[in-house]
C-alpha cells in the first residue's frame, strides 16, 4: 500500500502541475486574442496587416490546451460536472464505491478507447504514411498557420493524464472503501516527490 500511495502522490502532484499551467494558459489565450483583435482594428486604420492566421490558430491551440491539461485536475479535485441531486447526500463509503465502479466501468475504458482510436491518427499526423515510411507532417491548410502534429499530439497527453490521475483515484477510493482513508490523507499532506510545482 506504501508503494501505491506513492504513485498517488505523484500523480496527483502531477495533476496540480497540469492544472496550475492551464490556469495560466487562460491568461495567455486571452492577451493573444484581444492583441489579434487589436492588431486587426489597427490595421484596418492604418490599411496594413498587422495580424495572420498564426494568431488566430495559436489562440485556439492555447484554449485547447487549457482543456488538454485540466482534465487531470478537474478529476483530482472531483470539480467535474455532476448531476448530484441524489449523489450528494450519500455517505462518504457509498461515494466512494460509485465512484470506484463508474471509474472502472465507464472512466478508464474510455481513456483507454480514446488512446487507441487517437494514436494512428496523431502518428498520421507527424507524417507516418500506409507503408511506414516517413512523410511530412501535417500543416493548417490556411496560410501561415501552424502545424497540426503537436496539437494533435495533445490529445493522448491529455487522455494519459486523465487515466493516471483515473487510477490515482481508484486507489483512494479503495482506501477509503477498507477504512484506511487516514493513511491516504496522511500521504497526500506530505510534500509531492514531484521536481517541478508550480502554485
Amino acid at each position: 500500500m506504501r508503494l501505491l500511495l506513492k504513485y498517488v502522490r505523484f500523480v496527483d502532484a502531477l495533476s496540480n502541475i497540469l492544472g496550475n499551467i492551464s490556469m495560466y494558459l487562460v491568461i495567455i489565450t486571452i492577451a493573444v486574442g484581444f492583441g489579434n483583435v487589436l492588431l486587426r482594428y489597427i490595421g484596418q486604420i492604418i490599411q496594413q496587416r498587422l495580424t495572420s492566421n498564426l494568431f488566430i490558430e495559436l489562440q485556439w491551440y492555447l484554449y485547447s490546451l487549457v482543456f488538454f491539461f485540466g482534465f487531470a485536475y478537474i478529476l483530482k479535485h472531483n470539480i467535474n460536472v455532476r448531476v448530484d441531486f441524489w449523489y450528494a447526500n450519500f455517505p462518504l463509503k457509498t461515494k466512494a464505491w460509485i465512484d470506484l465502479i463508474g471509474h472502472l466501468l465507464a472512466l478508464i475504458p474510455f481513456c483507454l478507447l480514446a488512446i487507441y482510436f487517437t494514436y494512428s491518427p496523431v502518428l498520421t499526423s507527424w507524417g507516418l504514411r500506409p507503408n511506414g515510411t516517413w512523410g511530412t507532417w501535417e500543416l493548417s491548410p490556411d496560410p501561415s498557420g501552424l502545424p497540426r502534429a503537436p496539437i494533435k499530439s495533445m490529445i493522448l497527453v491529455a487522455f494519459f493524464t486523465l487515466l493516471l490521475q483515473a487510477s490515482s483515484e481508484v486507489i483512494k477510493h479503495i482506501a477509503l472503501i477498507r477504512g484506511q482513508q487516514q493513511l491516504v490523507d496522511d500521504a497526500l499532506a506530505a510534500k509531492p516527490e514531484v521536481p517541478l510545482r508550480i502554485e
